[in-house]
C-alpha cells in the first residue's frame, strides 16, 4: 500500500522568466529547460516547449511565434504558462500518474496577491494535487544549505533571469526583503541597447545573452573582445563587429548599480544584531545572473562584506523547493511547524 502512494511525486518547480528547473523527490533535479514556448498562431496548437522552443526564438515564420510566457518572475500568458506547466509535470512525473503530485513552485518575495493567485491556480489547472508557493529567497537560502531556523541573521541575494531577490532571513521568516524587476534579462535588453546606439546594429537577445557569458564583467580586469554579427541598420545588410568587455560594461552598468543599490537598502534596514552575524557570515549569491564575472567582487567592495557564490547557483532554488518539501513531511517538532507555516504558503 505504501510503496503504491509512492508513485505520487512531490514535484518542486522554479518557474523562472529565463529557465524552468524541476526537482523530483529522491531525484533530484530532473529537467532544466528555458520557459519558451512555440506556438502556431493560426490553431493555437503549441509545436515545441523548452529547448526545441528556444532554438525558434527570431527565427519562426510568420504563423510561428516563439513566446516566453513569463516577464519580471510574474506570469504574462496565463494559458500558455498552463501548458508549459503541465508540460513540465508531465514530462517530470511521468505519463501514468497513479495519484496527481504535489507541486511547490518559487514565486518572487515582491509579487501581488493577484500575481500569487495566478500562479497557484496555473499550477493546479496543470495537473497538480496540492500547489503550495514559496518565495524564492527562501528556497535558495535553503538550496544554498543555509541553516535559517536559528536566530541568527543570513543574506541572500538571488538574481534570476527577470527579478533579483535580496533577502535578510532569520528564525525561518524574511525579516527584511527588496524584490527588483531587474535581472537577466535586463543586462541582456541593455546590452542590445548600447549596440544599437553605439553601432548602428541590430542583434537579437540570444546573440546578447551570449556575449555577457562571453565576455560580460562586473568589474574590468582585462579587456577581452569577441565579434558579433548582426543586421546593419543603415544599410539593412548584415555586418559583423568587434566589441570589448569594457563596452558591454559600460552597457550593464544601469541594472548593476540597481542590484548593488537594493542590497545597501537591505542593509540598511537590517536590525543590528542581525547586521553582526551577516559581518560574519557574508553574503551568499545565488541564481544564473550570480554567475556574472567579477559580480561577487563588485558587491563585496561596495559594501565591505565577503560575498560568497553558491556551489550550484542556478539549481539552489529548485534544491531549496526540494528541501521545502522534505519539511513538509518531516516536522520534528511543534517549532518546526511554526517555522514551516512562515516558509510555504
Amino acid at each position: 500500500m505504501f510503496e503504491f502512494l509512492e508513485l505520487a511525486n512531490d514535484i518542486g518547480i522554479d518557474l523562472g522568466t529565463a529557465t524552468v528547473l524541476v526537482y523530483v523527490k529522491g531525484k533530484g533535479i530532473v529537467l532544466q529547460e528555458p520557459s519558451v514556448v512555440a506556438i502556431n498562431k493560426d490553431t493555437g496548437k503549441i509545436i515545441a516547449v523548452g529547448s526545441e522552443a528556444r532554438r525558434m526564438l527570431g527565427r519562426t515564420p510568420g504563423n510561428i511565434v516563439a513566446i516566453r510566457p513569463l516577464r519580471e518572475g510574474v506570469i504574462a500568458d496565463y494559458d500558455v504558462t498552463e501548458k508549459m506547466l503541465r508540460y513540465f509535470i508531465q514530462k517530470a512525473n511521468g505519463k501514468k500518474w497513479f495519484f496527481k503530485p504535489r507541486v511547490m513552485v518559487c514565486i518572487p518575495s515582491g509579487v501581488t496577491g493577484v500575481e500569487e493567485r495566478a500562479v497557484r491556480q496555473a499550477t493546479l489547472q496543470a495537473g497538480a494535487r496540492q500547489a503550495h508557493l514559496i518565495e524564492e529567497p527562501m528556497a535558495a537560502a535553503l538550496g544554498a544549505g543555509l541553516d535559517i531556523s536559528e536566530p541568527s541573521g543570513s543574506m541572500v541575494i538571488d538574481i534570476g533571469g527577470g527579478t533579483t531577490d535580496v533577502a535578510v532571513l532569520s528564525l525561518g521568516g524574511i525579516v527584511c526583503s527588496r524584490s527588483l524587476r531587474v535581472g537577466g534579462d535586463k543586462f541582456d535588453e541593455a546590452i542590445v541597447r548600447y549596440i544599437r546606439r553605439e553601432f548602428n546594429l541590430m542583434i537579437g537577445e540570444r546573440t546578447a545573452e551570449e556575449i555577457k557569458i562571453e565576455i560580460g564583467s562586473a568589474l574590468i580586469e582585462k579587456d577581452n573582445s569577441t565579434q558579433i554579427r548582426g543586421r546593419d541598420l543603415v544599410t539593412g545588410l548584415p555586418k559583423a563587429i568587434t566589441v570589448t568587455s569594457s563596452q558591454i560594461y559600460q552597457a550593464i552598468s544601469e541594472p548593476l548599480e540597481a542590484v548593488v543599490s537594493a542590497v545597501k537598502e537591505v542593509l540598511e534596514t537590517t536590525p543590528p544584531e542581525l547586521s553582526a552575524d551577516i559581518v560574519d557570515k557574508g553574503i551568499v549569491m545565488t541564481g544564473g545572473g550570480a554567475l556574472l564575472h567579477n559580480f561577487d567582487r563588485l558587491i563585496s567592495e561596495e559594501t565591505f562584506l565577503p560575498v560568497y557564490v553558491a556551489e550550484n547557483p542556478v539549481s539552489c532554488v529548485a534544491q531549496g523547493t526540494g528541501k521545502a518539501m522534505v519539511m513538509m513531511n518531516i516536522l520534528p517538532n511543534p517549532q518546526h511547524k511554526k517555522i514551516f507555516k512562515k516558509l510555504v504558503g
